[in-house]
Formats: structure tokens, sequence, C-alpha cells
């Protein structure tokens, strides 16, 4: 739906709630921990062991510290530990955990309006903490004088969105970050931005996820198949003045607060609550608009920063401006990428190479292929079966919705790939398993303090940064956006114009506390390092060039060549420079660099040579990784 983050290479999400056994802390009385009582005195975060428990106290709790501590489970076997050291010689006898990274769950207390003195409100940011160290046992038993200890630097992550979770990212992702980024050196911390997630208080004007999905197959049909778009739009304008008046029932002013220059002071508390002289960061898609409007709020606090996946916050003070301005990227990620990199990988790898006649398949002709077969879609949808919802149609919106979300990851491409050819061959299957999807899933138990997901506060956010743009009156500028927008990209253009549409009403409710309009070029205590792609879809390489253009000497730009949102394509070039400047600071001389991507689409992790057989391979299970993988990121 929005600029969203395709944050990390390809793996498998790995939730909390698996990482961390299902237990009730134990009292002290029951059982002593080895490595002592937390929180300890005068953490500022109030860090625990991380388990499934480990929920924020409510904001109304008038001794939170207390009840935090309460949480406390002293039985190491029920914490979330890294993965184990690679030999026993790295294993101390002392302690079975040695050698393994712990996961710290903590919080922190900021301000909700930081230009009122007088609002004793706050925001409770929730934060989890991979400590490379693991922790020491408390008899000093342990052979380690390193163990336990906070590393040097704290690299501090965004996944972007708005609405992407920064705690979930750090369970997904710390491991993978430190080590690629400080050769497991650095701890890692992630953050929930106000309102997202497990911060407090959490933004959703629906009571229940399955509320939302009651109206959200027509809140983002295809204007293709709109018998008319004006009504169309008529509709979901009415909608979102709707969900804009619910947001302020249940939430009131809450909406003032949550724009990026908001977001951007809060990091620096947690920048300072660190207790480092300045911010280490890898701050991804909007979390580089974060980046961008930190660095020049607080220039003298910028220290090794990476902005990956960089958009250019500019764009995002103009109405609409943030569903404009990578069209041509999507459409480009679909035909040089998914369809001509299939070609490239060949029939062995991408099952849209195999030819459907005596023909060879060729580019143009697939294209064309293609073509026909999304458009058919137009005049009728697909009927399809599944055991788990019974019956199931498959929309041309639902289905470019698939198309347009699988160009943020290449990974992807090999099972859209396969659900495509199917579709052609008249086989609803695969295309149902991957398409039937709703946030609310009556299949799952109900989680502990399960709450409806924070979706809208994405929309707050977008509109909230850019309130003071002239607004149209009446619908016909907003239907000639569209227009324009599908002319331009069909596979891009209806969920980046519904990202920008309900801006219409934000400011019948609410104007911010606070926003950035300054310029991008302060001079910067230490410069930062941009990282751009040429085939993202969602912030392209001249967003990168725009904003370089603007920071001058205060930056440096890789051009990542390679596909997906981010620089998840594995490239050893973009990585040792990303490395070396984490742990050094230094950073290339040229403004720009070129780095390619190791591997090819289709072909990641395979020998074009050797073939693997993919009598195992499973394409739903596939796509649900990828699908898990867009929703922690604010993406659904």
């Amino acid at each position: 739906m929005l600029a969203f983050a395709g944050v990390y290479r390809h793996a498998s999400w790995i939730s909390p709630f698996l990482l961390a056994q299902s237990h009730r802390p134990s009292t002290a009385a029951q059982l002593t921990s080895p490595y002592g009582q937390f929180p300890v005195p005068n953490d500022p975060f109030q860090f625990v062991p991380c388990t499934s428990w480990s929920i924020l106290p409510p904001l109304d709790d008038q001794t939170p510290e207390k009840t935090w501590a309460k949480l406390f489970d002293p039985n190491p076997e029920h914490w979330s530990w890294g993965a184990p050291p690679a030999s026993k010689e790295e294993q101390d006898h002392h302690n079975p955990y040695s050698g393994r990274g712990i996961y710290l769950c903590g919080y922190i207390d900021v301000p909700l309006d930081y230009t009122n003195n007088s609002d004793s409100r706050i925001t409770r940011l929730a934060v989890t903490k991979f400590q490379v160290s693991g922790l020491a046992l408390s008899d000093s038993a342990s052979c380690s004088s390193s163990e336990g200890k906070k590393s040097e630097r704290t690299i501090v992550i965004e996944p972007g969105g708005p609405g992407g979770s920064g705690t979930s990212y750090a369970w997904r992702a710390a491991e993978d970050v430190t080590k690629r980024l400080s050769g497991g050196k650095f701890d890692v911390l992630g953050w929930d931005p106000r309102g997202v997630n497990a911060s407090l208080p959490a933004v959703s004007c629906f009571p229940f996820d399955a509320d939302r999905d009651r109206w959200s197959l027509l809140a983002v049909q295809a204007r293709e198949v709109s018998p008319s778009p004006m009504a169309q739009l008529e509709f979901v304008d009415a909608l979102w003045d709707s969900t804009y008046r619910s947001c302020w029932e249940r939430q009131g002013d809450l909406g003032r607060f949550l724009t990026t220059a908001s977001v951007a002071r809060d990091l620096e508390e947690i920048r300072k609550t660190l207790g480092e002289d300045d911010l280490t960061g890898y701050l991804v898609s909007y979390g580089t608009g974060i980046g961008q409007t930190y660095a020049n709020m607080f220039p003298d606090s910028v220290g090794r920063m990476i902005l990956d996946g960089t958009e250019y916050v500019r764009d995002h003070r103009l109405l609409g401006g943030f569903g404009w301005t990578a069209l041509d990227n999507g459409t480009d990620a679909w035909h040089d990428g998914f369809l001509g990199e299939c070609l490239n990988a060949g029939p062995e790898h991408c099952a849209l190479a195999k030819p459907k006649t005596s023909e060879s398949v060729t580019l143009p002709g697939l294209v064309k292929r293609m073509e026909k077969l999304v458009k058919s879609f137009i005049h009728r949808p697909i009927p399809g079966y599944s055991s788990s919802s019974g019956p199931s149609l498959i929309t041309y919106s639902r289905l470019v919705d698939s198309l347009y979300s699988s160009m943020y990851n290449a990974y992807s491409w090999p099972a859209l790939a396969e659900m495509l050819s199917e579709l052609e061959d008249g086989n609803s299957t695969l295309a149902t398993a991957f398409i039937d999807h709703w946030e609310y899933d009556p299949t799952l138990p109900c989680q502990i303090a399960s709450k409806p997901s924070s979706d809208e506060l994405a929309f707050m956010v977008i509109c909230g940064d850019s309130y003071d743009a002239p607004q149209p009156d009446g619908l016909e500028w907003w239907a000639n956006l569209w227009e324009e927008m599908t002319t331009k990209s069909w596979i891009a253009s209806n969920l980046r114009f519904y990202s920008v549409f309900p801006c219409r009403h934000y400011s019948d409710y609410w104007t911010p506390a606070e926003v950035y309009r300054g310029d991008l070029n302060h001079t910067l205590k230490n410069p930062i390092l941009l990282i751009a792609e040429i085939y993202d879809p969602a912030t392209p390489l001249r967003n990168g060039r725009r904003l370089l253009n603007e920071m001058g000497q205060n930056a440096r730009l890789i051009a990542h060549h390679g596909y997906g949102h981010s620089s998840r394509d594995t490239s050893n070039c973009t990585d040792s420079i990303a490395k070396e400047f984490i742990l050094t600071g230094k950073l290339p001389d040229e403004p720009e660099t070129a780095c390619y991507a190791n591997e090819k689409p289709y072909l990641y992790g395979k020998d074009k040579a050797k073939i693997a057989s993919s009598e195992s391979w499973d394409p739903v299970s596939d796509w649900r990784k990828h699908l898990e993988e867009m929703k922690l990121l604010g993406r659904h």
C-alpha cells in the first residue's frame, strides 16, 4: 500500500511468541536467576530478558516500573537467546549460554507533545535490544570478562512503513544486522515508533481487525475495474471521513503527534538514553525519512548512520507526494526484473520461461502474455476454493496488489511465476492460497493482549507530514491524479494512490503539533551513507541522488544495482562499504559508488549449471514467508 520496507534478505519470520517460551513469570522464591535480577538498578530502559510476557505496563499504571519488574521470569530456559556459537571451543562450561547473545525487552517514556511543556501526557516506546555479549553469571564464575557488557556502539534500526515495527525487526534480523554491519561486534536496538505495535498509546481506529477487513476490498478497488471511478472515490472519501472520525472518537488528538518530526525527537531521546555521544543507525525506507529529518534537526548527534532505500522527504511535503514518486520503478522492476530475469534464468528456474507452444519464449512475447492474463481479470474474476476459507475470488485488484508487493522482494519471484503460470492454464489453486488472506485469521488462537493492528497510523503520518500543502476543493483534482497515475503504471498506481487519498480529511480532525520544513543540507557531526537501488519499486535511485545533491559533503551514496526494496540483494561491495563505515567511520572519497548484487533473481543460492531438484519445493510456503515479511514491515 505504501513505500514500505522490504528490509532484509530472504529469511523466515521468527515470532517472539515462538522464540520465547510461553510461561508465566516464576517468583524469585521459586527460582533464582543465575544471572541476577532484572531490571538492573538505574537501567533507563528497564531491560528484562524477553519472554512472551514482556508486555508494556498500561499508561494509566501508577507504578509502571514495579509492574514491569514483576514480569521478569528468572528461568533462563524461558529467555530468548541468540544462536549458539559455531564451535564448542567458544563456549564456557561454567555458563551454559556463553557465546550467545540475548534479546532484552524494555521501554522509555517520552513526551507526547514536545512543543508544550504543560502537557504531561507521555508515549511509552517499546524497545528490543540484541546484546551480542549475552549475560554474565552473577557469581562471576564466567571466564569471559566481556559477557553481559553493552557494546561500544549500538546500531539503532527502523524498518520503514510508516507503521513498521522496530521491535519485530529486531527479533527477526538483529543477529543478521550485527554480523553484516559490525562483524557481530555491536548491539542492535529496534523500537516501535509512537502509535505502532507494542508502543503506547497504539493507534487503531477499528476495535478489531475483522471490522477493518469487511471494508478492505472496496477501500482499494482498482480504477480499472471501477464502473465509475468518481463513484469509487466518493465511496472511499466517505469511508476515510468515517475512519478518521472513529480515530478521533477513540483516541482524541493523538493524531496531532505522529508526524516524522515527533518520531525524530523520540529517536534523539533513545540516543541520549543509550548514553552514546552520537547515533549509530541502520534506517530503511520510511526510516530514511526519519533519518533525514533527525540528521537536520539534530546535526550534532549524527554518528555513523546508514539510510537504505532512500526517500527524499521534500516530496512528502507535497499533496500526494508520497504516492507518485516511484511509479516508473515499479513498472521497470516488473518488466526488466520479474519477466526479464525469468528468461535469463531459464525454464529450469522460472515457470513462465517454459514454452506454452512450440515457439520459444521471448521477452516481448512474455510481456504480451502477462498483459493479456492480468487484463482478463478486469472483465471477470476467477473463482477459487480453499479448504480453510471456502469459496474465493481472484480479482484484478488483489492480483495486481500481489504483483506489486512481490516487486519489493525478488526472492518471492519463483513462487509468483509458478502461480501465474498455473493461472494461465486455468488453475487457481495457487492463486487462492497466495491471495486469500486477511488480517483477522479465525484459525489462530487468541494471543495474549491481542489488539487490532495499527494500519491507520501510516495514513496519519503521511497526511500529517503534508498537512499544509494546498488542498483542492472537491474530488476532481484527485480523480485526475488517479487517472494520471494509472496511465503511468498499472502495477503500482492504485495502491500508491490510496496511500495519499485519505489526506483529504486529515485536517478536518487534526493540525500537527510539529513538522520539519527546513533544508536537508545542515553541516553534520559525521557524514552519512545513503544506499539507493536501481530497481527499487518504492524508493528509486533518483531519490538518493537528489538527496546527495542537496546534502553535498554531508553524505556519500552507494548506487546498488539489484532488485527489490532496499539492499536485500546481497552485494559484497555494498556490505564491505557499510561494514567499514559502521566499524571505523570511513566512507568512500567519491560522492557516488556503484555496487552490484552478487546473484540474479531466480538463481539465489543456486549454480545455474547445477540445477537443483524442485520436487520438495513448496511455493505456498515461500509466498507466505513473503507475506509475513511485508506484514511485519507495515505493508498488508
